[in-house]
Order: C-alpha cells, then structure tokens, then sequence
C-alpha cells in the first residue's frame, strides 16, 4: 500500500456533506475499490468496470471534489486517478452552522418557474432542442412538461419567478447573496442588435437591470443541441449580488437594495423574479439557459455567501418566525 494511501484524511464539519454524497454512489464506492489496487486512468476504470468514459469521468469529479480521489496528467496526457487516503474522520458539527459551507448553493432547474407572464411569442425546448407544448402558445407554460425545460423565451415584457428554499437556519448569518443566470434577449431567429434590459427582483425588491445587447445566434452555443433549428444559441453568464452595502451586478453597483431590505425569514421562501419590465426602455424580452443549452453548464444558482455563526462574527439576517 502506498504512503498516500495510508494517511488519515480529516473532514471539518462543514465537508461531511461533500464526503456523504461522494460516498453514497455503487459505482463511486468500486471506483475506489478499483484504484485501491493501484492508479489508473479513466479508460482503464472504464475498461475493468464495465463502463462509458463520460460516466467514469462524472463520478470521479464527485471524488476529486470531496478529496477521496487526486489526479494528474499521464504520458498521453489521460488523466490518472489515486485514491488519497485509507480512513476518513468526520469532525461532527457542534455548534449552530458549523456544518454548512461557506458557500451554500441551489441548482434550480429553469422549468421549475412557480409564476410567470408569458405573452407570445414565446417557447421552451428540452435538451434535443425539442419543442415542449407548441411554440408561441402561452399554454405549454402550464404544462407538466416544462420541468424538463433547457431553453425558454418569451418576446416583449414578462416574467418568470422562482421559490427557492432557505437553507439557513435561524441565528445564522451570511454577507452576500448571488444569483447567476445564462441569458440573452429575445429576437424572430436571432439578431446581434437586439437590446433587452432584464431585471432581477428578490421578494419583490429590484436588484438590478441590465441590458443585454443581443439575442446571440452567431455561431453554435458549446452544449447547445445539433437538432435545434432556432435561432438563439448561447447567452451571456449574469451574477447578481446583494449584500449590506447594496446591490450589484458583477462589480458595478445597481440599486441600494441590501440584506435586510429582502426580509429573509427562515420558513418561506426566497422569490427571485427575472423580468422585462412593461416600462423598460428595451421591452425586446429573454431567452433563459439551462444546464444542457447554451455556453455555460448549469442551471439557475442561488449562492449564499461566507455563512457563519452569528454573535460577535456576525449579525443574523434570518428572522426567527414566532
């Protein structure tokens, strides 16, 4: 056994669900059992396992992420795995948000809209570029089908606003909330002068507008489907920030909203509201990107930042419900 093998890997309490999740996978589970033997490259894992390379590659990100696998590059420049230790602890949490990251985040899926105004034209397509419901009929934004959503679009004004939970519990605290978005504006096929502005609202409270110049169908977007035949392809990445100063996007400052202004309490949910406004100047709507569509790799993202203990470190932004 290696020396690498024989070290104690220790877990602070706030890694524990990282390691659960890595751990809670069969195939993760024989992946180490296979690279307890020795280190090996991912079509050598595929090859003994029986499985497909992209498969292999997925389970072994989980790994690298919660530090149970390290890799580096080969003679052939294939990626070689090791496993980093024989024995975990766990350090179990102890005091109020000990275990949470520093970085808590959802995924939401963009289909899983819980209201929106929807005027056409207007659409969704799954991740085959296949039309969900039937184009420019506001319907198919009703329909059961739309969870599998990774491209809407919606012309002129409209909106579409999202319940996400709070997963931080009462006494605790935190110094920014992000919200992240692939979008662009929304044009007849695609036209790279095509402005919109899209705003964000947070409970109701205006994080900020942007305008975006185009609704981009210049060239292929990099996960975008090979059977869709619009013409939007890919979108710009937007981050909007709140934090006790105000509120931004990426660095530039939009509006004084902050923290406290959003009234986060811990048993409801956080509204997140992205929006053509009927009075903006650029009513020219949005195309929203999901996971599988577009340039960028994920769905929508709520981010709550260096969470800590309240108390001396920190004043709670989450109300206790009475």
């Amino acid at each position: 056994m290696s020396e690498i093998k024989d070290f104690v890997q220790r877990y602070p309490a706030n890694r524990i669900v990282d390691v659960a999740k890595a751990l809670s996978g069969d195939l993760r589970l024989r992946i180490l059992e296979t690279l307890g033997e020795r280190p090996m490259s991912i079509s050598q894992l595929a090859g003994t396992l029986g499985v497909a390379q992209p498969t292999i590659t997925i389970n072994i990100q989980m790994l690298e992420h919660a530090q149970l696998v390290s890799s580096t590059l080969g003679a052939n420049r294939e990626k070689i795995c090791t496993v980093t230790c024989s024995s975990i602890l766990l350090e179990l949490p102890s005091k109020r948000g000990e275990g949470l990251h520093k970085l808590e985040e959802i995924h939401m899926p963009i289909g899983m809209y819980s209201q929106c105004s929807i005027e056409p034209y207007c659409g969704m397509v799954n991740k085959e570029g296949v039309y969900i419901g039937c184009v420019d009929d506001p319907r198919a934004f009703y329909m059961p089908e739309r969870v599998e959503a990774s491209l809407l679009w919606f012309g002129g004004s409209g909106y579409v606003e999202y319940y996400f939970a709070n997963p931080v519990p009462p006494g605790v605290s935190f110094s920014e909330l992000r919200f992240q978005a692939e979008l662009c504006a929304e044009a007849p096929g695609f036209d790279m002068n095509w402005p919109s502005d899209i705003s964000l609202f947070i409970n109701d409270c205006p994080v900020g507008m942007i305008t975006i110049e185009a609704d981009y169908g210049d060239r292929m977007g990099k996960l975008t489907s090979a059977k869709w035949n619009g013409g939007t392809q890919y979108g710009k990445l937007i981050q909007w920030r709140v934090s006790e100063e105000g509120s931004y996007i990426h660095e530039d400052r939009k509006s004084g909203t902050t923290l406290r202004d959003l009234n986060l309490t811990f048993n409801k949910p956080i509204r997140v509201r992205i929006e053509v406004s009927g009075d903006a100047i650029n009513r020219n709507g949005l195309n929203l990107f999901g996971a599988s569509f577009g340039d960028y790799p994920q769905d929508l993202i709520l981010s709550f930042v260096q969470i800590h203990e309240s108390g001396e470190q920190g004043r709670s932004l989450i109300q206790d419900d009475k």
